[in-house]
């Protein structure tokens, strides 16, 4: 069986990027997570200052991948010193006033057991108070060059996300098989019980006509004949059989041609649940009944596993 790919991965690629015109050497890192989608869905989340790679990560993920909800998202550490750290001191003595002021405005006894107190680490991690220099835009070429580093780590990711949705595909492929085989299996078992009907049917509809005798005329042979011949008409699944196997035929031969395929078998699955309802409707029969029950469980079965497949 060629493989089959699935919706769900993950990847992870990271390095670093030093460059002539950057203002300090920074780490990266890319992540990249696919789920379920009915079409593809990409959303991006980069940096300030790295917007110039958005539109670029959407072409290289729309080029590579079929169907999915992604999501990429870049994180940079910059190799700041601590010297070169700035403090907005105006902003750090008002929250400093506002904790002490809040701090006192507590009931007694509140503070340090259900409150923590304020710490200079917290203050000094809230938006605005200690930040690097800007040193200014970039240089058109250095940010070109760093761009075109970045973007070869997002295609390492990207190669890695690819390969984590073909593995997780091929786990899927023989379950998927397994759930084919469990529907064939009991629209076999299906035609034989439905073989059987027309003389279950003559039987149980002289037996009737026996109970009846003494309310109304017996039935001539003849008509005995007909009226069995139109309740087996009416009871006759061999239609829906044949195209349940057919089915079961094109989901096979969608899954060996290994190309996406999440859509078409969705359809296909929607095409056996409908033939397997009209049979559990036609049945006349507990046995038979019972197998179109079996048969729908293998069917949404089958209809949960290809929801994850491209």
């Amino acid at each position: 069986m060629a493989s089959v790919t699935s919706m769900t991965g993950y990847a992870r690629a990271e390095g670093r990027c030093e460059l002539p015109g950057l203002p300090a050497p920074f780490g990266w890192i890319w992540e990249a997570k696919s789920v379920n989608g009915k079409g593809l869905d990409v959303r991006v989340r980069l940096p300030a200052g790295f917007d110039s790679l958005e539109l670029p990560t959407r072409q290289a993920a729309t080029a590579g991948l079929g169907r999915g909800s992604l999501s990429i998202s870049l994180h940079i550490s910059t190799d700041t010193a601590v010297g070169t750290l700035r403090i907005n001191e105006p902003l750090l003595d008002a929250a400093i006033a506002l904790a002490v002021k809040k701090a006192a405005e507590l009931p007694a006894g509140v503070l340090g057991k259900t409150i923590a107190p304020a710490s200079i680490d917290g203050l000094l991690s809230l938006r605005g108070i200690l930040d690097a220099p800007d040193s200014g835009p970039l240089p058109t070429e250095v940010m070109a060059a760093r761009d075109q580093a970045l973007l070869k780590g997002l295609a390492t990711a990207l190669t890695q996300l690819s390969l984590s949705r073909r593995e997780e595909g091929a786990r899927l492929a023989p379950v998927m098989v397994g759930h084919l085989d469990d529907i064939a299996r009991f629209s076999a078992e299906a035609r034989t019980v439905a073989a059987t009907q027309p003389a279950m049917l003559k039987a149980r509809l002289t037996q009737q006509v026996k109970e009846l005798a003494d309310a109304a005329p017996a039935l001539t042979p003849e008509r005995l004949a007909q009226e069995v011949a139109l309740l087996a008409l009416k009871a006759d699944v061999r239609e829906e059989l044949d195209r349940l196997s057919a089915h079961v035929a094109q989901a096979r031969e969608l899954l060996d041609k290994g190309e996406p395929c999440g859509r078409r078998l969705d359809f296909l699955s929607q095409e056996f649940n409908r033939e397997a309802n009209t049979l559990c409707s036609k049945s006349t029969d507990v046995t038979l009944t019972r197998i179109g029950l079996g048969l729908k469980t293998a069917i949404d079965q089958f209809r949960e596993q290809i929801q994850n497949i491209e």
